[in-house]
């Protein structure tokens, strides 16, 4: 006879509805208009984003609503198309960052013993490094671009999500319904897949949500150092960058920019809090 073994509610399941409170639901429809930037920008900002299109430095107007740049091309659709690089490169970030981390700290936290010290040990060199120093490292030794300083950004989050993983997986990994699952014959790989992951990821899922964010910042910053996507290629940091030597006289084109990064990191900040929210009641 099996018994049959329930696992605690409040431990693993977000009430999703309850996010659609407005306080929530503002900022999950800012992220969904950055995605859906990203992924179809020309339904949104049809133009080119490397063609002229009016007069050089124009104000923000009914015809370019952000204005234009020093060569005339539209602030709006070059924002717009550089979602795709920036968003992009943020969400390949999270998953190398998510996917290796939470592979580590899972192993950790489930093994224990000396693989646990070994892994805990190269997690705790990672996190002695400074975020900016290593990503900085990692995408000079892997060439510049977008998708070397996704990578080199994916790296720094390693350490951050293996630890919280690996702390999650302990702590479920000593509560009763888990004992019970082995005593009533469920193998170590049974228990860790139908128990105690459940049971573990969801601060895991928030702290992804919050290191997209993280990651937009980080990747902008890389593009505004010129460590990422080379001119003309719209991205929101470089595009930063280019507006900087107009400050006095063209704000337009470091201000819309820099609002919108920091309207949608501000999102994700926003919406983690949220899942984490949920995941404490």
């Amino acid at each position: 006879m099996t018994l049959a073994v329930s696992v605690p509610r409040g431990l693993a399941r977000i009430d999703w509805r309850a996010l659609l409170r407005p306080g929530t639901l503002i900022p999950i429809l800012v992220i969904l208009a950055a995605l859906a930037w990203a992924l179809a920008p020309g339904l949104f900002a049809p133009g080119s984003p490397t063609e002229s299109s009016g007069v050089a430095l124009q104000a923000p107007s009914a015809a370019h609503i952000f204005g234009t740049d020093a060569t005339g091309r539209d602030l709006y659709t070059r924002v717009v198309h550089g979602a795709s690089q920036s968003i992009t490169a943020a969400v390949v970030a999270v998953a190398v960052g998510l996917i290796a981390g939470t592979a580590i700290g899972v192993t950790a936290g489930a093994v224990g013993g000396a693989l646990e010290e070994i892994l805990m040990r190269l997690v705790d060199v990672l996190l002695a490094i400074p975020a900016l120093l290593l990503s900085l490292s990692v995408v000079i030794l892997l060439g510049f671009g977008t998708t070397n300083a996704a990578i080199a950004v994916g790296v720094t989050s390693i350490a951050v999500f293996a630890r919280l993983a690996r702390s999650q997986v302990v702590s479920v990994r000593s509560t009763e319904f888990v004992e019970a699952a082995y005593g009533s014959g469920g193998t170590f790989v049974g228990v860790l897949w139908r128990h105690i992951l459940p049971n573990s990821l969801t601060p895991v899922i928030a702290l992804a949500a919050l290191q997209l964010g993280s990651a937009i910042l980080q990747i902008s910053t890389l593009g505004f150092l010129g460590y990422g996507a080379p001119p003309p290629t719209p991205e929101w940091g470089l595009l930063i960058a280019e507006g900087r030597s107009y400050v006095a006289t063209a704000w337009w084109l470091t201000v819309l920019p820099g609002a919108v990064v920091a309207l949608v990191v501000l999102a994700t900040n926003r919406l983690s809090q949220a899942i984490g929210r949920e995941d404490r009641a």
